[in-house]
């Protein structure tokens, strides 16, 4: 069923110059090359956090959709797909790119007001991004190579054989994408993937399902054949049941730890591979010798970039003692100084969270760290705190003193722009309190001692380690988790070694 804006909702999007016009009616599912309704005919809303209010209307989709879609990749993989050759397949990937990149504007108020996001980051950084992955993806589909292999078979003297390895498509695939970057997730998610052979089902996060359906017209709009990228936005029921269906032959999924755990298990059915990106506690670390400005705005940087809202986020900050209260207030005064406001705006450093429920859960870590003894050296507010004027999903940029390993805001992910300030004497008392934690995600290290920086960085149980930078992101570099951060690695050539499988040919000449 059709629907149109509320007058609100009008007056919002009018200052929406290229997004606009997608945000009318009810957005569909893609399946099979064709936009359709659920068929319950079930559809959700989809809210701005920067002011809690409807933007779009959206099809909602469930078991019997995921069935519908699953067929369809399927018939895809075994039919036109397969049969592209892998230039053809790298041009209609890199032709997506270019399509992208033509409504970068677009997508970028898109993800504004979908998820909060500021402008001027989503059109600098996320479209952008993500444009550049599908490039870098498209040039893989004609890279992806197997080996020949001399092999010696002692129980045939004088036998000569033929041996050699192909690597071939995984084949039908479950995305499942988070809502902190939705349309770059998606771009990592199907880059791999179809510059290996793969199909996809792409569900997008329930709050943020914007971009990955406006994606998807793209896709069709550059010839892609009917039922290669399948999009079925939904609630839990829908990724569940892509993880448990048995003929999905593998998940891809980015988001938290205990969500990953569930699709672990549902996907034991029929042994589907699993590659999981997933939670953070990353450790960002200030030793004394390093430039303290750089260090004071990069870990300033790796914690509020985002709202926080980041699985990379540098949420624990350690500081070696003796310039700790120096690094500490430089924070806090960076912390005071960044400007929150509607993601829309285009003076706004940090927006909203992405929902009322991460507004709380943020919050609600905030209250647990002071009642077990912390303070706030700058934040603590959220909406509808005194002297805190904000409408919509807002928490202030929070930086944490007094903190104790044991706390549960320095063990847990928070995934808002909180930081928890620990100081450490050396090397030896820095490295378990860096470790002792159940992720393994990221960190990064502030030193001008080249050799001090490499010792640390082998001695970090993560699998990003930042030098002198945070949240530095490539298309070729590989990124992924130690520990409960997860499994295998998003970009570069080893995301295309997680969507292929080995195959090896031996013929007796």
């Amino acid at each position: 069923m059709a629907t149109t804006l509320t007058s609100h909702e009008t007056s919002h999007a009018s200052r929406l110059e290229h997004a606009s016009p997608f945000l009318v009616g009810t957005k569909k599912m893609l399946i099979d090359g064709k936009w359709v309704e659920a068929r319950s005919g079930k559809t959700f809303a989809v809210y701005n956090p920067s002011t809690g209010q409807v933007i779009a209307q959206v099809t909602e989709g469930d078991r019997e959709d995921v069935e519908l879609a699953v067929k369809a990749a399927r018939r895809a993989f075994e039919g036109p797909w397969r049969r592209l050759s892998p230039s053809e397949r790298g041009r209609l990937i890199w032709k997506l790119g270019d399509l992208l990149e033509k409504h970068l504007e677009e997508f970028a108020e898109l993800e504004s007001v979908d998820n909060g996001k500021p402008i001027t980051v989503s059109r600098a950084a996320d479209v952008p991004l993500a444009v550049d992955m599908f490039r870098y993806m498209a040039g893989w589909a004609t890279k992806i190579e197997g080996n020949t292999i001399p092999i010696s078979v002692p129980y045939t003297p004088g036998a000569m054989y033929h041996a050699y390895t192909l690597r071939e498509p995984v084949g039908v695939v479950a995305q499942i994408i988070p809502w902190n970057f939705p349309l770059l997730m998606a771009a990592w998610k199907l880059g791999p993937a179809l510059a290996t052979g793969c199909t996809v089902i792409l569900k997008p996060a329930e709050q943020t399902p914007l971009t990955a359906l406006r994606l998807g017209e793209l896709i069709v709009e550059a010839g892609f054949p009917d039922g290669v990228v399948n999009i079925v936005p939904g609630f839990g029921a829908a990724g569940a049941a892509l993880s448990a269906h048995p003929d999905v032959d593998k998940v891809a999924f980015t988001g938290s730890t205990e969500v990953g755990k569930l699709i672990v298990n549902a996907a034991t059915g029929n042994l589907k591979k699993v590659t999981l990106e997933l939670g953070g506690k990353s450790p960002n670390v200030v030793f004394k010798d390093s430039n303290l400005d750089a260090a004071i705005a990069g870990a300033a940087m790796g914690i509020f970039f985002n709202h926080g809202q980041c699985c990379a986020a540098g949420s624990r900050l350690y500081v070696e003692s003796s310039v700790f209260d120096k690094v500490v207030d430089g924070v806090a005064a960076q912390a005071r100084k960044i400007k929150v406001g509607p993601g829309l705006d285009p003076s706004t450093q940090m927006g909203p969270l992405v929902s009322d429920e991460q507004l709380n859960r943020v919050h609600g870590y905030v209250k647990s760290g002071i009642a077990e003894g912390a303070k706030a050296a700058a934040g603590g507010r959220r909406t509808g705190d005194p002297g805190f004027h904000q409408t919509g999903y807002f928490v202030e940029p929070t930086v944490l003193v007094d903190t104790r390993q044991d706390m549960k805001v320095v063990q847990e992910e928070i995934f808002g722009p909180v930081v928890t300030a620990l100081p450490f004497k050396d090397i030896e008392d820095l490295i378990p309190k860096a470790n002792d934690t159940a992720y393994g995600l990221a960190a990064g290290i502030w030193t001008n001692d080249l050799s001090k920086a490499h010792r640390v960085a082998s001695a970090l149980h993560a699998g990003t380690v930042w030098i002198n930078c945070y949240n530095i992101f490539d298309a070729a570099m590989p990124f992924g988790g130690y520990k409960e951060s997860g499994w295998g690695r998003e970009m570069g050539h080893e995301a295309i070694e997680l969507y292929t499988q080995t195959k090896a040919v031996c013929t007796r000449l």
